[in-house]
């Protein structure tokens, strides 16, 4: 039987300056660690301008990725929103060259967050569910002719002005377009936090994604909606148990054994650990291995079945 969870690695830090001056090192430190897999976080390093590849950028991130035994994902702009109806051409425009860069790079899995706008009513959140479904089976077909997974991201609002799908919602989204190169991607802290924030179990709500699921982002966290955001250092944050944290396992609530005792992904899944690794170097490894002994949890319960 083909394993669920194949891969475990972590996510790339950005230099913020557009200019792959860190990705080297960064995927160096990830090969070391004994990791399978990297998410490249191609958001921040300027391959792309106006909706097209950039080729002299792009050939400096093939030599590098090549220097390294890895399997690579692609993580797609943060501001990636098919419910941002007034940039919705260049949205798309962008997500197919994230897709040619996958396709350069050979990554099988690119992250798209799910979208956002401000609050409307019912039929105003049905219009923007409709328009964000059509783009999703747009850019599932372009992701089929490169091989890749379109992997569609769970997200937390900020605020009750903002409207966000719920991570069930999310599901629905997928097996509504139900498209071989469409999954979802469960981002379990971001589930928590929404879940929080909306009154919902959250639990439950990351259940009905599971069997749509074909990506996994697990870092740590309390669950705590951002009630406040001004902080005068990020320890601060941390000191509170406030927000996207982006912890190291065990740092924050999340039960993790628990979860993956009892959820099922589709095979072939990839773990991603997205940790700040510039804060938590030091426990890279010891959250890759309790990731370890996570996949194993999925993967002998499959075969056993």
């Amino acid at each position: 039987m083909t394993e669920i969870i194949t891969a475990i690695g972590f996510s790339t830090g950005v230099s913020g300056k557009g200019n792959l001056s860190r990705l080297d090192a960064s995927l160096g430190r990830i090969a070391a660690l004994g990791a399978d897999a990297a998410e490249l976080s191609l958001y921040g390093e300027d391959l792309i301008a106006g909706g097209r590849v950039l080729p002299d950028r792009v050939h400096k991130l093939e030599q590098i990725v090549r220097r390294h035994d890895l399997r690579y994902t692609v993580h797609g702009q943060i501001v990636s929103n098919f419910m941002d109806t007034e940039h919705l051409p260049l949205q798309k425009a962008v997500v197919r060259a994230m897709l040619e860069l996958c396709d350069q790079v050979g990554a099988g899995v690119l992250v798209h967050h799910c979208g956002k706008a401000a609050m409307t009513d019912q039929a105003g959140r049905d219009r923007l569910d409709a328009i964000e479904r059509e783009a999703l089976a747009e850019l599932a077909d372009v992701s089929r002719g490169y091989g890749v997974k379109l992997a569609f991201e769970n997200i937390f609002a900020m605020d009750d002005g903002e409207y966000r799908q719920t991570p069930a919602e999310v599901a629905d989204t997928v097996r509504a377009v139900d498209h071989p190169n469409l999954c979802t991607l469960i981002d379990f802290s971001h589930a928590y936090i929404e879940c929080t924030r909306r009154g919902l179990d959250w639990r439950a709500q990351i259940r009905s994604m599971a069997s749509a699921t074909g990506h996994l982002h697990v870092h740590d966290s309390f669950g705590r909606p951002y009630t406040m955001t001004k902080f005068y250092e990020p320890s601060e944050a941390v000191a509170l148990g406030i927000g996207d944290l982006h912890l190291p396992l065990g740092w924050g609530d999340i039960a993790w054994e628990e979860i993956f005792t009892e959820l099922r992904f589709q095979p072939d899944t990839v773990m991603i650990l997205e940790l700040n690794a510039d804060r938590y170097d030091a426990e890279l490894a010891e959250s890759l291995a309790r990731a370890r002994r996570l996949a194993d949890l999925v993967n002998q319960r499959a075969i056993a079945a």
